[in-house]
């Protein structure tokens, strides 16, 4: 699957459980939004990251990324230990150049 370089970044930090590295594909002002919080800047996305990877144990296999350099759709299922799992999840993103500066999380 060819997918842009952040996100495959993503994916590697995701997977290695590396809070700082999974931090880093992000802007300095970037937020997320998931379970109806919004998380804005990197130290409240570290933590958010950490705090799901760890509740959860979750893990992610990709599906498909449609796109271009300002904006996309990242599909991937994740499984772990939440009601439900696996759930396809929809990573709708904006990005900064080489960097996410939004993210979305939905069903």
């Amino acid at each position: 699957m060819n997918l842009p370089k952040v996100i495959a970044d993503l994916l590697k930090a995701q997977e290695n459980r590396d809070s700082a590295a999974f931090v880093d594909c992000f802007t300095e002002t970037a937020r997320v939004f998931d379970e109806e919080k919004t998380h804005t800047g990197k130290e409240e996305i570290k933590a958010w990251m950490e705090k799901t990877t760890g509740e959860y144990n979750m893990v992610m296999n990709p599906i498909g990324f449609e796109g271009d350099k300002e904006a996309g759709v990242f599909i991937t299922e994740v499984s772990g230990t939440f009601p439900g799992s696996p759930i396809v999840f929809k990573y709708n993103l904006e990005f900064d150049g080489d960097f996410i500066h939004s993210l979305e999380i939905t069903t």
